[in-house]
């Protein structure tokens, strides 16, 4: 069916009648009102934000919006913005871009983020700040496309990265930063590559191991400006966990760095019932780690990609984790000598009928009657952990990055609708969040204390209505206590470095 398009010829009579004098030519209230738009779009100061204006469902907190006009106006649009986990960086990112757009000084922008993410920004981008953001696709023309989010592990790859290094961009926001930490990687390399005149690092843990990482960070903002890297090391030693000349490096440090804290932002902040559960061994189980804290004396299979260390700590997760790493490790072994020690080994693990830090995990749950989330670092103890539970007519959903999007979502919602527990690997510390929860436990403990935060952070942000309780499970006189203190060390350099932390591990010495 087609549709006839004529021309109108109203025009005619209605300018014959202002000739005639019949009809006024201008309309005072018509002109008025065009007065009134022409001088809301004009922006008489660079300083204070004119996107608010334009956000009337958003309503942003005092330090987000504070947060905002730091970067544009004293940053430079150049920033690390490290708010404690749940605090809304993406809020703060998304009012720098909806500004610099209004301003003009943005066109094109990309955002790269953890793939889980990609969804959520652009929904938010989308529906809370009016910003046209587009998922990037290998099929768009990028020259068309001026808000695009990609997932950093797929942008870095050919023949993406390629297209990519072609734009020009005006803004680049890459969330979950501290996955550039170590600058000899591709994801690293990739950021420092693109063509970029403003750039946003959003990350709770700007440091995570020692201050080095933040050396990197800061050096893909501002090439320099702490100097190179030899005299850096110099001056800033981290080779024994402690920080010289801390005050300096901190002032440097906050003139391309926002960081708010719970305490500090002036909301009513649920509180943090955070306790170390310090566990003893069996007997049977205290013998086979001793087996294996000895091991090293009886094989040669050992090698630098795997230590004793590493089977001590997977025995201290479950046997199961240990288990799949001995049965590896039988195809190394050279003689019959190694290959006994390991099968009998793997004979005591067998034997084991019990598992004591999986029973004090129970008992936690059984007395919190709610929703509970257990982090552990192995598949196999996941694995274990939901079979354990199903005996004990605990219900749970596992949470791993094997999974896709929709399954993540999929067990997300099982969670909060049918399940008890939630078991998560380390991918589940990231890009999910759980106020309906507030029982967490470290069934076992990473080396690195802001993976802690980050698990944390899944369930003490912003709008949760209840206290959080942590459960940090440890293993006395074993590896979990050098762990206890390592962390607890790291934690003094983050918060001498970049600033106090909400508690993590309370008290950390069991075995004294």
């Amino acid at each position: 069916m087609y549709m006839r398009i004529e021309k109108s010829s109203d025009w005619m009579e209605g300018l014959q009648k202002r000739l005639d004098g019949e009809q006024e030519w201008d309309n005072w209230t018509l002109y008025q009102m065009s007065y009134d738009v022409e001088k809301r779009k004009l922006i008489p100061t660079f300083y204070g934000l004119q996107s608010p204006k334009f956000l009337p469902a958003l309503k942003p907190y005092p330090h987000q919006l504070e947060a905002a006009e730091t970067v544009i106006e004293r940053m430079n649009g150049k920033a690390i913005l490290a708010d404690e986990v749940g605090l809304g960086k993406t809020i703060e990112a998304g009012l720098i871009l909806k500004e610099y757009l209004i301003r003009g000084l943005v066109k094109k922008a990309l955002i790269l983020t953890p793939a889980s993410l990609s969804t959520q920004w652009i929904e938010e981008l989308n529906q809370k700040f009016h910003i046209p953001a587009v998922p990037f696709n290998k099929k768009y023309d990028l020259n068309l496309c001026n808000i695009v989010v990609a997932s950093l592990d797929m942008a870095k790859r050919s023949p993406h990265k390629e297209n990519i290094y072609n734009q020009n961009y005006d803004l680049v926001i890459v969330d979950e930063a501290h996955k550039l930490k170590n600058h000899k990687t591709k994801n690293y390399e990739f950021v420092q590559s693109l063509k970029k005149k403003f750039c946003l690092l959003l990350t709770a843990t700007p440091i995570q191991n020692d201050v080095f990482e933040l050396f990197h960070l800061i050096s893909l903002l501002k090439p320099g400006h702490l100097g190179n890297f030899e005299t850096f090391q110099q001056v800033f030693s981290a080779s024994k966990h402690n920080v010289e000349e801390d005050e300096f490096l901190k002032e440097l440090i906050n003139q391309v760095m926002v960081r708010n804290s719970r305490q500090h932002i002036g909301l009513d902040w649920t509180s943090r019932r955070v306790q170390i559960i310090p566990i003893e061994f069996s007997q049977k189980e205290k013998e086979v780690y001793d087996l294996i804290a000895n091991s090293a004396e009886h094989l040669k299979a050992f090698s630098e990609a795997f230590t004793v260390m590493t089977l001590k700590r997977e025995f201290c997760s479950s046997k199961e984790a240990a288990w799949l790493t001995l049965e590896k490790l039988v195809e190394k072994c050279n003689g019959a000598e190694e290959r006994a020690y390991i099968n009998e080994l793997l004979m005591k693990l067998q034997a084991l009928e019990i598992n004591t830090k999986a029973d004090k995990a129970y008992e936690i749950i059984k007395q919190a009657n709610d929703k509970v989330i257990i982090f552990t670092e192995y598949r196999a103890s996941q694995t274990y952990l939901q079979a354990y539970l199903f005996s004990k007519g605990i219900t749970s959903v596992p949470f791993n990055g094997k999974f896709n999007k929709s399954k993540r979502e999929w067990m997300k919602q099982l969670f909060k609708e049918k399940a008890q527990v939630l078991i998560a690997t380390e991918s589940g510390s990231e890009g999910i969040n759980l106020q309906f929860c507030h029982h967490v436990i470290n069934y076992d403990l990473p080396w690195n204390p802001m993976k802690v935060e980050q698990r944390i952070g899944r369930v003490h942000r912003l709008g949760q209505e209840h206290d959080v309780h942590i459960y940090n499970l440890a293993i006395k006189h074993t590896i979990e206590d050098y762990m206890l203190e390592l962390l607890n060390t790291k934690i003094g350099v983050f918060e001498k470095v970049v600033g106090e932390l909400d508690d993590i591990l309370s008290e950390y010495r069991l075995s004294i």
